[in-house]
């Protein structure tokens, strides 16, 4: 039976098993399909936007980025705390394979945000609060990803890093209240309102698909990330 080791200790990780390899076999299945259903629901089966036309429907992607984006820096969070009160490198590989997946993710939102734009707004960019703390929140953990390849030594990395994961997640918050405590262009919550969703029930039903799909995508990828991590650990371990 494997133990966990602190983080001072290398770690030799075992070979994947067939039933592992068919597990991630099947989640990057499930997550194909899952992205295959979201494109026909986004330009298929949703209706276009009255106001907004065709460029509306990148709404389908952006949102669930930015869902998936805090959702991973979240797992950074929790994962730093886990590792400033038990010292295990298994807490601080996953802070950093959520950290560089949310970057993937997070970046994606800057790159729709403007796409979506541009139409909309006349413009690509716009010092809005929420937009400007959301360039915050992506300069932080990126940061975070320079950090982690700058401090050469495994303790003090993972310390310094767990730390900033912890505090950087803080802006998260603020990103999604911000259409709240300032006047700003973008738009306020339409799912999540007293009210109950203010938007027709293709349009809800195809976001939630999105959300489902891209959370899928996001466990794919941490997968992926901690085997090859495993992976690097093992071969440090064999090399003489």
């Amino acid at each position: 039976m494997r133990t966990e080791t602190p983080i001072a200790d290398t770690i030799a990780e075992p070979a994947a098993t067939p039933g592992s390899a068919r597990s991630r076999k099947a989640l990057w299945g499930v997550t194909f399909a899952a992205m295959a259903a979201l494109l026909v629901g986004a330009f298929a089966y949703a209706p276009e936007d009255l106001e907004q036309g065709p460029p509306q429907r990148i709404f389908y992607i952006h949102v669930p980025s930015a869902w998936v984006g805090f959702l991973a820096f979240f797992v950074v969070f929790v994962a730093s705390i886990a590792f400033l009160l038990t010292k295990r490198r298994r807490f601080d590989d996953v802070a950093a394979a959520s950290a560089e997946v949310g970057m993937v993710f997070t970046s994606a939102v800057l790159v729709t945000g403007p796409l979506l734009a541009r139409p909309i707004w006349g413009t690509y960019w716009s010092w809005d609060p929420r937009l400007t703390r959301f360039l915050v929140l992506w300069l932080t953990y990126l940061s975070y990803l320079l950090l982690r390849g700058y401090v050469p030594d495994p303790a003090r990395r993972a310390r310094f890093s767990a730390v900033l994961g912890i505090v950087g997640f803080l802006d998260v918050p603020i990103v999604y209240l911000s259409v709240r405590w300032w006047r700003a262009l973008h738009p306020e919550a339409v799912v999540f309102t007293e009210g109950g969703p203010q938007m027709p029930s293709q349009m809800l039903a195809t976001l939630l698909l999105g959300l489902a799909a891209f959370t899928l995508l996001y466990l794919a990828l941490m997968s992926l990330r901690l085997r090859l991590t495993r992976l690097r650990e093992a071969r440090e371990e064999a090399a003489p």
